[in-house]
């Protein structure tokens, strides 16, 4: 129907009559013994004049939908109040017909005042004394709920509902000029979309779904009469309780018999709807992370939130953002593959169950798009009950002694994406990756070659007599997890072996700081304050000797990313979980594009990957491996693969990242509660992390391409080598010159070591042999003092790190 006329005579009667009759009818409600004076009604019709007549309708508090990456798998919904405005068109005419039978009968008639009922109001109100009969009509009450959400203040929320006569005036003079504004179909859409139907209800969108778990296009004629006869008091007739019930069906019936009074329905209608016994569902709709479809998905919706609650486009404070999210109405689709999370999380269980104190936690990244496929974790996402716990008490012996309880089986904690208090793991020498990146880029190949020691000496500094110190020294001196591993390596096979005493003094040639500044590139946070302190300061950095070890707390979310960035061919994605937003009007918003730039260079990163293929059992026609930490990978993925594994010292914790072109998946074996922890973490054995990360890989990858690396070309291979000359116990002066005139990069060690040679002397270089053309290459000063066997220049030369064993208050890394 379209908008009536509205002639200025039948408005200005319209208003005088209002306003005489607004006194009349508000004084009776209050004051019923005057109601009847010249007084009130002249008093009525001046207020009424003065009253302002343009209404704000603002659009009320909307649920989000938040699906799974294909778009129509639900997620999770997140609201304030459950509402979802539907269009007038979506809902069943019989919905229209029954509440506008129930609230408004004259609703097609009257220009939002309704004067006949105003005038019968009076009478009924008068003759009891009381008040028995209210006078709103449909658009009264539209204009009441309106400046209700509208309010900016708590104080205008309770002005817009408190029975008063200044409420009923103003409810009456938006609602001339409402009707003047808009059709009587957009008042009675409005209006079907913001009233309230308990049960956490709103809207008859939100009301379908709950009682009937049915779209408002759908709903039955005894269903719409329910639905009409809950607006005048939810809770009173609310069918979900027993008390509630019997007034449900008698208000429904009452209903049914104005719907014949108003020709909408015959008496037959009525009276077959009536013998139709009333089923209602009962079914809330799902509020938050913690109702997510799946209970697994709910550590990703959590990732998510964290996510949206970051983004200042939502609003400049995280309540204005989480304002936006939970009444926004925004669809949105998410990253999370479900077939994918599918895999990641019957890996996990297959090999640790839910229940056991160690977590294992999965991540799985898409190159190129940064965007997250899977989480999975041996947990469930849930808070525990305080009143009837079922987590056990924490595996920390201080918190077990005092009562505390540990995070499983049940937790919100973000363990695999970090925020709050988790911080991280140690990923062990998954970390070498940062220093390998870092050689290329200094113009170091694949090809170089250093004669790695059972032991290393270093130039880096840790506490005196440490252990992770060369005895009687302040020199770290890291060892490898096996000695067999000592003997001549390229990167090829000191990757695949993971040998530590190879991979501390290539640190030490490239500078820690450089490492470190990679590994920030490839988006490693530092949120631990320890490993902050020495990330954020490049002289502390250079010191940082474990670094390449992985002593540096990180999450499988970032280490996933990380080695997702060498798979994109260098091409940094910063994770996300979304793939696209639409507001209410159905906008398309930027923010869910993928957000990446190119970091390492394509040669550089390819030629990474090319290294990363040793590990895990794959090579290319470049490739040079010997050695395999997880060789078993690539016949169990049947795809193109490269990785890496990593252990920490008494292996508290275990990793293995493996990447394909098209996924990379990350898994860290920890226990969260207790980063000390006595149980050994492992890889191949049952329950280790190498089987939960390579089977993830091989189902996510069933159906999709087997896609080729490219491998790496041209200097970064085997690069142009040079000899360098031989200085032992030559001057500084003399070494250095000779050096420069070799065509290297020339710097003198600061510290001094054993030695043959005169105190002052040219102790050796580092490296010796052979580097590469233009290389650096620092020069050993001699302290005068006879090297004890094993020690000094040739010998173990290793690099360490500040503050204790391995790095800043962190264990030394066994380096598998």
């Amino acid at each position: 129907m379209r908008k009536r006329d509205h002639s200025v005579f039948t408005n200005a009667a319209s208003l005088l009559i209002c306003g005489l009759l607004a006194g009349v009818v508000v004084a009776a409600a209050a004051f019923p013994a005057v109601a009847m004076t010249g007084l009130a009604a002249k008093a009525g019709a001046e207020t009424f004049d003065k009253l302002p007549t343009e209404l704000t309708v603002k659009k009320a508090p909307q649920i989000s939908y938040l699906y799974a990456s294909d778009g129509k798998t639900p997620l999770a919904t997140m609201y304030d109040e459950n509402r979802r405005d539907v269009p007038l068109k979506d809902v069943a005419p019989i919905m229209q017909k029954a509440l506008i039978a129930a609230e408004d009968k004259r609703f097609y008639e009257h220009n939002g005042v309704d004067m006949n009922g105003i005038a019968r109001a009076f009478v009924a109100n008068n003759q009891a004394g009381v008040t028995t009969q209210g006078a709103s009509t449909l658009t009264m009450q539209y204009v009441r709920l309106s400046i209700a959400y509208s309010a900016t203040h708590p104080q205008d929320v309770v002005a817009a509902t408190e029975d008063t006569s200044a409420r009923k005036l103003r409810e009456m003079r938006y609602a001339l000029q409402l009707e003047a504004d808009l059709t009587k179909e957009q008042i009675l859409e409005g209006y079907l979309n913001i009233a309230p139907f308990g049960n956490g209800a709103y809207g008859i969108f939100a009301a379908s779904q709950v009682y009937f778990g049915k779209h408002p296009r759908d709903l039955k004629l005894e269903e719409a009469a329910m639905l009409a006869g809950m607006v005048k008091a939810p809770s009173d007739n609310d069918p979900t309780t027993k008390a509630g019930y019997p007034a449900a069906v008698d208000r429904r019936n009452w209903v049914l018999d104005q719907m014949v009074d108003t020709g909408a329905i015959t008496p037959e209608e009525a009276a077959a709807a009536k013998a139709v016994k009333l089923v209602v569902k009962d079914k809330r709709t799902p509020n938050g992370c913690v109702a997510a479809n799946k209970n697994d998905w709910g550590f990703f919706c959590d990732y998510f939130y964290r996510w949206w609650m970051q983004q200042e486009t939502f609003g400049a404070t995280p309540y204005d953002r989480e304002r936006r999210l939970k009444s926004g109405g925004y669809s949105i689709v998410t990253t999370l593959d479900a077939k994918v999370q599918s895999a990641a999380k019957k890996a996990v269980e297959r090999n640790v169950k839910t229940g056991k104190k160690e977590a294992m936690m999965v991540a799985v990244v898409e190159p190129g798009t940064g965007r997250v496929r899977a989480l999975a974790v041996n947990r469930n996402y849930k808070l525990d009950d305080p009143e009837h716990p079922k987590n056990k008490l924490s595996s920390n012996p201080a918190k077990r002694a005092k009562g505390i309880r540990g995070t499983y089986p049940n937790t919100t904690n973000p363990l695999l994406t970090g925020g709050g208090d988790i911080t991280g793991y140690q990923a062990g020498s998954t970390f070498k990756m940062f220093t390998l990146v870092a050689a290329l880029e200094a113009g170091y190949p694949l090809a170089t070659t250093i004669d790695a020691k059972p032991v290393y000496r270093s130039n880096y500094i840790v506490e005196y007599n440490s252990p992770a110190a060369c005895p009687g020294t302040n020199r770290y001196c890291p060892k490898n997890a096996s000695a067999s591993m000592a003997g001549r390596h390229n990167m090829w096979s000191a990757f695949g072996k993971s040998v530590n005493t190879y991979f501390v003094p290539l640190q030490e040639r490239v500078g820690a700081d450089k490492v470190v500044e990679v590994a920030k590139r490839m988006g490693i946070t530092f949120r631990a304050s320890n490993d902050a302190r020495f990330a954020n300061n490049q002289q502390a950095a250079r010191q940082w000797g474990a670094f390449t070890l992985g002593v540096s707390q990180t999450t499988p979310l970032e280490l996933a990313n990380a080695y997702a960035t060498l798979a994109a061919d260098g091409k940094y994605c910063e994770p996300i979980p979304v793939q696209q937003i639409r507001d209410q009007e159905g906008n398309k918003l930027d923010i869910a594009n993928p957000r990446c730039e190119q970091r390492i260079k394509t040669e550089v990163a390819r030629a990474a990957v090319d290294a990363a293929r040793c590990p895990v059992g794959d090579r290319s026609a470049t490739s040079r491996c010997a050695g395999a930490t997880a060789g078993n990978v690539r016949g169990i993925v049947g795809k193109p693969v490269a990785g890496k594994s990593g252990t920490t010292d008494g292996d508290k914790t275990a990793s293995l990242v493996v990447m394909t072109k098209q996924l990379a998946v990350a898994g860290i074996l920890a226990d969260p509660d207790w980063a000390d922890t006595t149980q050994r973490m492992g890889h191949n054995e049952p329950g280790g992390v190498n089987h939960a990360v390579y089977q993830t890989l091989r189902d996510a990858m069933k159906g999709k391409e087997a896609i080729e690396f490219t491998p790496p070309s041209g200097k970064l291979v085997n690069g142009e080598q040079r000899s360098i000359p031989d200085v032992t116990c030559q001057s500084i002066d003399t070494a250095r010159s000779r050096l420069r005139g070799a065509g290297f990069d020339v710097d003198i060690s600061p510290t001094r070591v054993n030695s043959r040679c005169p105190a002052g002397t040219a102790a050796g270089t580092s490296p010796d042999g052979r580097t590469i053309k233009g290389g650096p290459v620092t020069i050993l000063v001699s302290n005068g003092q006879s090297p004890s066997d094993g020690d000094g220049p040739g010998g173990p030369n290793g690099p360490g790190g500040p503050g204790g064993p391995g790095g800043p208050g962190g264990p030394r890394p066994p380096g598998r």
